[in-house]
């Protein structure tokens, strides 16, 4: 009777929480599907047209792409920066942490602004060149496929660097001693200790920073051209023109990707945890 009691108890604790989860996130996903299937009377007319298309599954494509690529580049480079953080002291530690969030509470928008300064014609990286002479007139930077790729992973880098050293800070340090007493290079102590201990970050990360990347829209919409078209900005593109339905429409199939790519990547977790446990 009294596990019953606790029972009730921490059941009346989640209402608040469901209740906040029905009304911002189910709620408005319910209103999202109706427009797409009802316009007014149902139909699935919008979604024939996105995928009868080339056009619309071409942009589809290219989000995949670009937030894979851009996941892939905050990796490489987040990664080890993590690790080099979470080996620091813990005053020198918490400055650096602290300098990263800074950068997170920065505006998108005003992040994005700087870097069309930056890539002008008159800006930072073409009046250097032109310094060096490594280059005779300015070259076009901006609108490119480069610069929105560079300023997407600014943008995202810190959440990458931020969710890893989360991750990494558990790990034992006394491991990767113990690895290089018994012989092993500082690349092969990283590799067979740090790596695999905090494999459950770096895909949560990796996750985060895809998921972010499938919806963005300033950054992509102030430094891309006509071919570097995002989902997202073809839906601001709809729903300027209210065209109401067919922008619920894209964004449930950006849902959709965006789920079973997520789906997809930690399938293929659980086979290469699954293969590397087996006997050899």
């Amino acid at each position: 009777m009294t596990e019953m009691r606790a029972g009730l108890r921490q059941t009346w604790l989640l209402w608040p929480a469901l209740l906040l989860l029905a009304l911002f996130f189910i709620w408005p996903m319910l209103d999202v599907v109706r427009a797409s299937v009802f316009d007014p009377d149902f139909t699935l007319e919008h979604f024939e047209r996105f995928f009868t298309r080339s056009v619309y599954v071409t942009v589809l494509w290219r989000t995949v792409w670009v937030a894979l690529e851009v996941s892939v580049l905050c990796t490489l480079i987040g990664y080890p920066a993590a690790w080099i953080i979470s080996r620091q002291p813990r005053q020198r530690q918490f400055l650096l942490l602290f300098v990263l969030f800074t950068t997170m509470w920065m505006s998108v928008l005003i992040r994005s602004f700087a870097w069309v300064v930056v890539f002008g014609r008159e800006g930072f990286v073409n009046g250097f060149l032109l310094a060096l002479n490594l280059i005779g007139e300015p070259r076009q930077m901006l609108y490119t496929s480069s610069s929105v790729l560079v300023a997407m992973v600014q943008v995202l880098l810190p959440i990458q660097i931020v969710t890893c050293v989360g991750a990494m800070a558990e790990i034992d340090s006394g491991l990767v001693r113990a690895a290089r007493v018994l012989g092993a290079s500082p690349v092969m102590a990283f590799a067979r200790v740090v790596v695999p201990l905090s494999m459950d970050g770096l895909l949560t990360a990796f996750s985060i920073v895809f998921m972010m990347a499938m919806g963005f829209f300033i950054t992509p919409a102030l430094l891309g051209g006509r071919a570097d078209l995002l989902l997202a900005n073809l839906i601001e593109q709809q729903v300027g023109q209210l065209k109401w339905g067919f922008a619920a429409a894209l964004a449930l199939v950006l849902l959709a990707t965006t789920l079973l790519a997520l789906v997809l990547g930690r399938g293929v977790q659980g086979l290469a945890r699954l293969l590397s446990r087996r006997p050899a």
